[in-house]
């Protein structure tokens, strides 16, 4: 069904009065099915914007008080609006550069692996470096990483560096390069581990090791100016699909100076919420420095475009390459070439300094979050928190927060509803890797994986994100950033390849799937009073649909599509005819 937008040329019958002083509405929307997200959930038919802003927000009659000779009066015809949609966690800058170079072709299967190494080492000299990044093994049908081997036959004369996550599969060229060899011994104290197989002999698998290859990148790399236009593409593509605001969940400075120079010259149709880049392990000093630089950074004071607030670090490994730091041990495991039955992943900070650091970053007025994806990693972030809490200041106003949080338990959910700590959660991993983790751990320890039910039950904040790293496009991304489909998978938790669903009391209703994406996303970044619901006085950020996803069949919410996006009451995206046929 095509909706058509028409201009009414008069309302004679609805000529209202206005008292002196009364707002004037630059334009008003008539006729919709809008749902607000406010407290109460209502759905009303109409609404008012002036400037950047709701002036008003009721029926039909209510809002055409507002009216003025000027007013221009927008039919909706009954579309569905819904408020524009944010993404607590997307790693933009780099994504919008990944395919720079070259376009790296969808990876299924570990021949796909193998054939993209073998046309890059005919187009490359010997000795040069072949790079493939966050091409999950859990995502490929053989659920594991390309053996050393198969690379080494592949491109016999090259160095491959096969990149998921903290962890690196690489050839024996590679190897040989950097000086590692069956012989290499790895301190006690050290945060990586080199795998073996049973006779001792390096796999090539690298937990966590990247920093002992020696490899020199031989990719053409943007300027700066060249990042700022590739980013902007990707917003238009995020406008595209109803994401007017994001959080970067790991700015580098570089990122932070695309973000500016965008936001300099007015052409970020998107509002950004950036959480500062850290290394924890840095020197004290040098972390204090770093983030009294922040603090003064003129981002730091609030700005409803761009605003300089959050800090991250990395507190354990991944999900997906098997090196998320859990209470148990993970089990041996071929998906992700685990032998040692005692292995609980990789924790990158210890107890002490990451209660030291998490309380500087509250102190310094920056939210603290850390990258935690296991249960483990989940419950020593929340056990520094307590200690803040417990001894120093309450941390609720601060709204610490978790990023991931994938694994957790019933503890921990009460603990985070105790000490008001957030979370952001990537509902698109349930989907891509369900199945995997299913096989990996058992339907008992998958209970609490991204446990959605059990968190709002509890009243923890929780914010729907993406973890978009790679390429543009909502689902041709590594990890898809269309938010109808994350919508979906919290109402279905049905993994792809799967007919069933995993643990289906998790699932959420049709009003918190929206609130998700909405208004507990704008709570996550101090925003809720600015935005995350259709209301009188907060930015003018709203999205129509071509269907209600709060009425139709469940399985039509992941394939909405969107007719018009709008940022600050200004249209940032319209459908082309040819794209809705």
């Amino acid at each position: 069904m095509k909706y058509i937008f028409i201009v009414l040329i008069s309302l004679v019958s609805l000529k209202p009065v206005f008292s002196q002083g009364t707002p004037r509405a630059d334009t008003i929307y008539l006729n919709g099915n809008v749902h607000t997200v406010n407290s109460n959930d209502a759905t009303v038919s109409a609404f008012a914007v002036k400037g950047d802003r709701f002036l008003g927000v009721g029926t039909n009659e209510e809002v055409l008080l507002l009216q003025t000779k000027s007013t221009e009066i927008i039919d909706l015809h009954g579309a569905t609006v819904i408020p524009g949609l944010i993404d607590s966690h997307v790693h933009s800058s780099g994504a919008a550069v990944y395919e720079y170079d070259h376009v790296v072709p969808p990876m299924h299967e570990i021949a796909d692996v193998l054939e993209y190494i073998r046309v890059r080492a005919e187009l490359l000299d010997d000795d040069e470096w072949i790079f493939l990044s966050q091409v999950f093994i859990t995502r490929l049908k053989e659920q594991r990483f390309p053996t050393r081997e198969e690379m080494d036959a592949a491109a016999p004369k090259n160095p491959v560096m096969f990149r998921t996550g903290p962890d690196t599969a690489v050839n024996s060229r590679a190897l040989e390069l950097s000086g590692i060899d069956d012989s290499f011994e790895t301190p006690k104290d050290a945060n990586y581990k080199l795998e073996r197989d049973a006779d001792g002999k390096l796999t090539g698998v690298l937990r966590s090791g990247r920093s002992l290859l020696k490899y020199k990148s031989n990719t053409k790399s943007p300027s700066a100016e060249e990042r700022v236009v590739q980013l902007e593409k990707l917003i238009a593509d995020y406008n595209s699909v109803g994401i007017t605001s994001v959080s970067d969940r790991n700015a580098s400075d570089g990122a932070v100076d695309s973000w500016r120079a965008l936001h300099e010259s007015n052409s970020l149709n998107v509002r950004v919420f950036l959480y500062y880049s850290m290394n924890a392990k840095s020197q004290p000093e040098a972390i204090r420095q770093r983030i009294e630089a922040a603090a003064a950074d003129p981002l730091h004071q609030y700005n409803p475009h761009l605003w300089l607030r959050g800090v991250k670090v990395f507190l354990d490994g991944g999900m997906l390459t098997g090196s998320a730091y859990m209470r148990k041990p993970w089990g041996v495991s071929e998906i992700y070439s685990i032998n040692d039955p005692d292995y609980r992943g990789m924790r990158y900070i210890e107890q002490e300094r990451l209660y030291q650091f998490s309380k500087l970053m509250l102190e310094k007025g920056f939210q603290m979050t850390a990258h935690s994806v296991g249960d483990g990693a989940v419950h020593a972030l929340l056990d520094a928190y307590r200690m803040i809490d417990e001894n120093d200041f309450k941390v609720a106003r601060h709204r610490p927060c978790i990023t991931h949080c994938n694994f957790m338990s019933a503890e921990a959910i009460e603990s985070m509803a105790e000490m008001g700590v957030v979370a952001d959660l990537q509902p698109a991993w349930l989907y891509m890797d369900g199945k995997t983790l299913l096989k990996q751990f058992g339907e008992k320890r998958t209970q609490y994986f991204q446990p959605y039910r059990s968190l709002f039950d509890k009243g923890v904040i929780i914010g729907g994100g993406s973890d978009h790293m790679q390429r543009i496009g909502s689902l041709r991304s590594v990890n898809p950033y269309n938010p109808f489909l994350g919508m979906w998978i919290t109402l279905k938790r049905q993994p792809r390849y799967m007919t069933s669903s995993l643990h289906p009391e998790q699932n959420l209703t049709r009003h918190e799937a929206l609130r998700l994406y909405t208004i507990n996303n704008a709570f996550l970044t101090f925003e809720e009073k600015e935005k995350g619901s259709i209301e009188t006085g907060k930015l003018a950020d709203f999205v129509v649909l071509d269907r209600d996803i709060l009425k139709v069949d469940v399985d039509q919410v992941k394939d909405a599509k969107v007719m018009k996006t709008f940022l600050g009451g200004d249209l940032v995206y319209e459908v082309k005819p040819e794209d809705h046929k």
